[in-house]
């Protein structure tokens, strides 16, 4: 099966079918730009680019789409061993997670630690989990002694905030100044970027596939400068909330109770209880009636055309009429 990426469009009534025109489209460009064909029309996937299932792959291994090329990969060529199945709910692969650069300010707040493998073990394909990385404590020392930072800031402000009680009071003219420029800068100040504040922090950058939970796009900044720059790197879908793996499945959870759904029951549902009575009543006096009538085709061996079951209706609703006239009533 060939698997049809975000926003494709079908190629009927361009340059490539010009004798088939487009019944859904009839004005149709004569190339669709908007398209990609990469190797997944070719049923192959994965930076190894091999067919699923792979009759020559004897390691079991799930694969996993990364939700920006939607192209799928085996787990084990992630550069990162992913987390539980359960622990989160979307991908960005290692060479979209580069062409979305902006995307490892954000890994290091929101994004699920991978696993990490034992070398003791790893012939044998064990994968423990462990807390933090050496990389990763190296980083939150480094954001620790940034916090430590803001809190002295912080412990000075408050005590410009405190009103002196000595006489040593006497610097108006400082706090005065320093009030001052705080004003200015509050009142300056516009809408504020996350991911500014982000890039201003020390965060790690690798090499490896990220993985997400399943709110972490409503994370994302949508000032005009990023929304800009999404638009420029074609990701404009990440701000969308409908467009996630959760929705989708949500959705095809949805159109699946649908389909399950007894046209015959949701009728039923929407009438009151006398009206359920007869209806259930008829179907039972048409099921009994053609049940008989086609048994007499069965018994004698013949085949029911189309005449005879035409035939069949005619007969059944003027009985029906015959019976519905017996039980009226009227007044005196």
């Amino acid at each position: 099966d060939v698997f049809l990426p975000r926003n494709f469009r079908c190629d009927c009534g361009n340059s490539k079918f010009k004798n088939l025109q487009c019944k859904l489209l009839p004005e149709k460009s004569k190339v669709n730009s908007g398209n990609k064909y990469n190797d997944n029309f070719y049923g192959l996937y994965c930076t190894c680019k091999r067919p699923y299932p792979d009759p020559e792959d004897e390691i079991p291994d799930e694969m996993i789409q990364c939700i920006v090329c939607e192209d799928w990969f085996h787990g084990r060529h992630l550069g990162a061993v992913p987390p539980e199945s359960g622990d989160f709910h979307e991908m960005v692969c290692q060479a979209c997670m580069n062409h979305c650069h902006f995307l490892w300010a954000y890994a290091s707040q929101l994004a699920v630690p991978a696993l990490t493998k034992v070398n003791s073990l790893e012939d044998e394909g064990i994968v423990l989990k462990v807390e933090e990385s050496e990389e990763q404590k190296k980083e939150i020392k480094k954001e620790g002694g940034v916090e430590h930072q803001e809190t002295k800031e912080e412990k000075q402000m408050e005590q410009f905030n405190e009103p002196s009680t000595s006489s040593g009071s006497a610097c108006p003219e400082v706090r005065q100044t320093f009030f001052s420029v705080l004003y200015v800068v509050t009142k300056s100040e516009g809408p504020v970027c996350k991911l500014k504040e982000l890039q201003s922090k020390q965060f790690l950058k690798k090499d490896t596939a990220t993985f997400w939970p399943s709110n972490w796009r409503s994370k994302l900044c949508t000032c005009a400068d990023c929304l800009k720059m999404y638009s420029e790197l074609e990701v404009q879908f990440l701000t969308d909330e409908c467009d996630t793996v959760l929705a989708y499945e949500n959705k095809g959870t949805s159109d699946q109770e649908t389909e399950r759904r007894d046209p015959l029951m949701d009728t039923l549902n929407s009438m009151n209880r006398v009206q359920q009575v007869e209806l259930i009543c008829e179907y039972n006096d048409l099921k009994t009636e053609l049940t008989d009538y086609l048994r007499r085709f069965a018994d004698e061996g013949t085949v029911v055309k189309r005449e005879d079951i035409q035939h069949f209706f005619e007969e059944f609703q003027s009985r029906k009429r015959r019976r519905t006239n017996r039980m009226q009533y009227y007044c005196s």
